[in-house]
């Protein structure tokens, strides 16, 4: 199994892992060094592929310099032995739209990170040398990533009572193998836990865990939310969420 990462420093944790690890950072600007793109040729020697290459939500260029990115590693995979991609996309693609939100509502987000996704989502889909499957990830939590911690302390937050959108690290892996044992490709799925708790409900609670500084929110002002629907990946896959309520989970570190 190939894996890579940008980070020299990360090599020896993919190694331990049983993984041939190999160092591949993709250029936004300018040309790859010839160096480098033999790193990139060399690790998608495979069938499958899984992208999960986030873009920079600091980067005030990355509606330009992601998709850059992308296009550069769609034509590699393209040249390549691969046959099917798995892109990690994000529910950030949806604007918010204050209702429950499925796999066939408009992609108009707010921030530049999304709309460079919704971006990179078309080129994948595009591209007829391969097929794609794309899985929107909700927020992300599990293992280090302990929700009491996102938002501990802060003040006059909004949106208290919106619903969250999370999804433990482990349903994401589980869903990534069943989209390949089940073949189901050029697809398009949500991914998100069954239970939608308030941002109030859920951050308090999840700091008080950690012995934190809970976080508060403003009383007043309008919402402003989705409500992922996970249906299809339940109903196409036959998924069942191991962690199905993100607020009532004791084993965010499991």
């Amino acid at each position: 199994m190939n894996g890579s990462t940008t980070r020299i420093e990360k090599m020896p944790h993919l190694v331990d892992a049983g993984i041939h690890a190999f160092l591949v950072r993709l250029p936004a600007n300018g040309e790859m060094t010839e160096e480098m793109e033999k790193e990139l040729i060399a690790c998608l020697q495979a069938d499958i592929l899984i992208v999960n290459i986030p873009p920079g939500r600091k980067n005030p260029n990355v509606e330009q310099e992601h998709p850059q990115q992308m296009r550069y590693l769609i034509n590699h995979i393209s040249k390549s032995t691969i046959q099917k991609v798995i892109f990690i996309s994000s529910t950030s693609v949806y604007h918010p739209q204050n209702t429950t939100i499925t796999e066939h509502a408009p992609t108009e987000p707010i921030r530049g990170s999304g709309k460079a996704l919704v971006q990179v989502e078309k080129l994948f889909q595009a591209n007829k040398s391969f097929q794609t499957t794309i899985l929107r990830m909700s927020g992300l939590y599990g293992g280090e990533r302990h929700p009491g911690r996102f938002l501990a302390g802060k003040q006059n937050l909004p949106n208290g009572d919106a619903p969250v959108n999370l999804v433990h690290r482990d349903d994401c892996v589980g869903i990534i193998e069943q989209v390949m044992v089940q073949k189901k490709w050029g697809e398009i799925y949500n991914v998100c836990a069954d239970k939608h708790p308030t941002k109030r409900e859920m951050y308090t609670n999840a700091a008080k865990k950690l012995g934190l500084a809970a976080p508060h929110f403003t009383e007043n002002g309008s919402l402003s939310y989705n409500l992922i629907s996970n249906e299809k990946v339940k109903r196409e896959l036959a998924y069942s969420f191991r962690y199905s309520d993100p607020m009532n989970d004791e084993r965010f570190d499991d």
